[in-house]
């Protein structure tokens, strides 16, 4: 996840009699920081949400199941770097390969969680089943053998003190896209983030990347305060990506999206 520089400075009107007292400021952030604790303590997000453990639209039926970056298996991880690579190298160019090595390390982090959606001819079943050394959470569908094709990674993190979720990757096969499945998916993020009490999903997309672009610009997402274009336009112009959000509450609003 790529972070813009240097935020604008803070407006310094109000008064003083307006501005918050040191106990209720570390009460906030002691608040904030548990919701966070709480989020990522969750084991599998996606048992919250039955209606999403399948999707059966446009000739496509896939299933989908949950991951810790930490405990991913060897052949999900390259299927990973695979898709990354097939995705991403044209809109990052010249940046590619540096951009792949944080991507690699990024994957596998503790706090990394992911949505794998998986193709299977299979009939759809409901059978609870645990894959103890699949490092997946296979509590929907225990398919190992069925062919993944596509992800999303996300974290809990703050921004400008909100709690949000981070969606660091949405990747599908390119035999996947086109039909429907990224707006599944980022509803499914965008309810997840509510039932956490999050503030807001952001996420970065590649300025050169005009299909994504165009596509979170049709699921409402904005360009974020945060981001470097935001920030300072000569900053943006130097930068080669643009950071989204799409906010649930007016607090989050008023720091991600208006930069107050």
């Amino acid at each position: 996840m790529a972070a813009a520089e240097k935020k604008r400075p803070r407006s310094s009107s109000g008064g003083a009699e307006n501005r918050p007292s040191r106990k209720e400021i570390l009460g906030r952030k002691k608040a904030v920081e548990e919701l966070i604790r709480k989020a990522v303590a969750v084991k599998d997000h996606l048992a919250q949400f039955p209606d999403f453990h399948k999707y059966e639209r446009n000739g496509l039926l896939v299933y989908l199941e949950s991951g810790h970056g930490n405990r991913l298996p060897l052949l999900t991880r390259k299927y990973i770097q695979n898709l990354l690579k097939v995705n991403m190298e044209g809109p990052y160019g010249p940046e590619w390969p540096s951009e792949e090595k944080v991507k690699r390390w990024e994957m596998v982090a503790p706090e990394a969680r992911y949505i794998f959606v998986r193709q299977s001819s299979n009939a759809f079943t409901t059978k609870n089943v645990m894959k103890q050394d699949s490092g997946l959470e296979c509590t929907h569908e225990a398919c190992n053998e069925d062919r993944l094709i596509g992800f999303v990674h996300y974290r809990f993190v703050l921004e400008e003190d909100v709690p949000v979720v981070y969606v660091y990757e949405l990747q599908m096969d390119p035999s996947a896209q086109g039909k429907g499945l990224g707006k599944f998916l980022m509803e499914l993020i965008e309810l997840l983030a509510c039932k956490s009490q999050m503030g807001a999903v952001m996420l970065t997309v590649q300025k050169a990347n005009n299909l994504a672009m165009a596509f979170y610009k049709r699921l409402r997402y904005v360009i974020s305060s945060t981001s470097p274009s935001r920030v300072d336009p000569l900053i943006g112009l130097e930068k080669n990506y643009e950071i989204l959000c799409k906010t649930f509450d007016s607090e989050a609003k008023s720091k991600l999206e208006e930069g107050d």
